[in-house]
């Protein structure tokens, strides 16, 4: 059974960094999709970051661009989101998901992502 494990929320001011883990396990395929959504208070959920374990691909959301960055160590089994420049509106629960790799990793629709880790929560004050 899949387990998805995030840490690293925490609160910060405008600008400033944080980085967000996400420890795997119970993916037994040699390539899976993974990737960070948010979730802010009376939004829809929100794909933000995503990558092809197997080749390292990754795809990202326009609204972070250039901010963010995501990244792995298959050697721990961990999914790393380092967000940087952070903005108010940056504010939300974080997930970590997980999906089968024999699709398009940067779909964010939620047809890929079926393993949901618990969240943790960023919050960014202006």
């Amino acid at each position: 059974q899949v387990q998805l494990v995030e840490s690293g929320g925490g609160s910060v001011q405008a600008g400033g960094s944080l980085r967000l883990s996400c420890a795997a396990s119970g993916y037994t395929d040699s390539s899976y999709c993974m990737a960070w959504f948010r979730q802010a208070p009376g939004k829809e959920r929100e794909g933000v970051a995503g990558i092809v374990t197997g080749s390292g691909r990754t795809y990202y959301a326009d609204s972070v661009t250039g901010r963010f960055t995501i990244s792995q160590d298959n050697a721990k089994n961990t999914l790393y989101l380092q967000m940087n420049s952070l903005k108010p509106e940056d504010t939300a629960m974080y997930y970590c998901a997980a999906g089968p790799g024999r699709f398009y990793c940067g779909d964010f629709s939620g047809r890929v992502y079926r393993y949901w880790g618990q969240g943790t929560q960023v919050t960014v004050s202006a």
